[in-house]
C-alpha cells in the first residue's frame, strides 16, 4: 500500500519544504515528461521552474527514474515515470481554486511489495530512509488539521486565521481547520 500525505501548503510554506529538500539529490520531473525535459534540483531556488500542479522528485543518486513512452492518447510523444519501479515521489502541489480558497495537496510513494503494483522488491532501504526522513519534516513542523488526515503549513495556518477556506481536493471535498 503506497504511503500518502495530505497536506495545505501557502507559498512560504513550499519555500520552507523546499529549503528542507536541499540537503538531498532529488531532480523534478512533471507528470508527464516531454522529450526536450531538462531535470533539476529541487530547492527554493527553482521554485518558479516547478510544473504546475503534479511533479515528481527522483532520488537520481539512489537510482534512475524508470520511463515509458506514451503510445496513444493526447500525452502520445511524451514519457511517464513509473512510480512503482523508480524511487520518486510523487506530489500534487496546492493551489487555489476559482472561489480563492486553497486546495489540499498530497506526497505518495510506493515503498512496499504490492500484488496490486507488481512490484516484487521493496524500495530501497536509503530511499525508504530519505522519504520517511521528508514526512517526519512534515508531521513535524506542520500543525495537525481537522479531520486529522491532513497537515498544514504555517503559513497556510495563519492565512486561515485570516479568513483563507482550506478546502480538501477529492469530489466534493469538505474544507479543513487547522489545530492550534
Amino acid at each position: 500500500m503506497a504511503n500518502i500525505l495530505q497536506f495545505f501548503m501557502a507559498p512560504d510554506d513550499e519555500v520552507a519544504f523546499f529549503r528542507f529538500l536541499e540537503r538531498h539529490v532529488l531532480e523534478v520531473y512533471p507528470r508527464r515528461v516531454p522529450p526536450d525535459w531538462v531535470p533539476f534540483r529541487a530547492n527554493p531556488d527553482n521554485i518558479p521552474r516547478l510544473p504546475e500542479e503534479d511533479l515528481y522528485l527522483v532520488a537520481s543518486e539512489i537510482g534512475p527514474a524508470m520511463v515509458d513512452k506514451v503510445k496513444r492518447g493526447p500525452d502520445k510523444g511524451f514519457w511517464r515515470i513509473d512510480e512503482v519501479r523508480s524511487p520518486v515521489i510523487f506530489i500534487e502541489r496546492s493551489r487555489r481554486n476559482e472561489e480563492g480558497e486553497l486546495l489540499s495537496g498530497k506526497m505518495w510513494v510506493e515503498l512496499e511489495v504490492t500484488s496490486q503494483t507488481g512490484r516484487r522488491d521493496a524500495a530501497p532501504d536509503r530511499f525508504r530512509r530519505l522519504y520517511m526522513e521528508v514526512e517526519e519534516f512534515v508531521k513535524k513542523t506542520f500543525r495537525r488539521g481537522d479531520p486529522k488526515d491532513f497537515f498544514v503549513g504555517n503559513r497556510a495556518a495563519r492565512l486561515f486565521k485570516e479568513g483563507l477556506v482550506l478546502r480538501d481536493s477529492a469530489f466534493r471535498g469538505g474544507t479543513v481547520v487547522p489545530h492550534k
